[in-house]
Parts: structure tokens; C-alpha cells; sequence
């Protein structure tokens, strides 16, 4: 007999109550064209790609319901990420 669990190599390493996992979930989505389509221009309209969009209609529609759940954490910010700054001494030379 093995020693290895029947659901696979990653069972024993369980996250523990309440943490979110690190890496957001791949979903494949099947959508009519035309949805996508009307999906796609709304979200141009709003500066976001069609992803995000999805991903904003479905927790409105979630707290809507009252199904959002609490640790879910706030959607990702909009825009370019801040620019990262340089340390005090900079990068101009050695340190002496």
C-alpha cells in the first residue's frame, strides 16, 4: 500500500480557515458573441478590460444578493501600479 493520499499530491498542504489563496483563480468562460461583444464595449467605456469587468459585475451582483463574502477583500485598484521608489542612497555609485 502507498502512502500517497487518493486526492493527489497537494491534499495534505491545506490553507488554513479564513486565508484567501495567493493566486486568483483561471475561469473559462463561454459567452454568446454578442454578450461579449456589448460586454467588451462597456467595458471600454469604463477604462477596464472585459475581465475586470466580468470580474466587477459579478461582486456587485454578489453583495447585491448579500452573498459576497466578508474576507473577500476590495477589488484590485484601477490604473498603472505606483512606481516603485528608490532606495535613500539611490543607485548613482558605490557606497563608501
Amino acid at each position: 500500500m502507498s502512502t500517497d493520499s487518493p486526492q493527489g499530491a497537494g491534499a495534505d498542504r491545506e490553507r488554513p480557515a479564513g486565508r484567501r489563496p495567493q493566486q486568483r483563480k483561471q475561469v473559462l468562460l463561454r459567452l454568446d458573441p454578442l454578450l461579449h461583444d456589448a460586454l467588451t464595449r462597456w467595458a471600454n467605456d469604463e477604462l477596464r478590460s472585459a475581465n475586470a469587468q466580468i470580474e466587477f459585475l459579478l461582486r456587485k451582483a454578489l453583495s447585491d444578493a448579500g452573498r459576497l463574502p466578508r474576507d473577500a477583500g476590495a477589488p484590485p485598484r484601477r490604473g498603472r501600479p505606483p512606481k516603485r521608489r528608490e532606495p535613500e542612497g539611490g543607485t548613482d555609485g558605490p557606497a563608501e
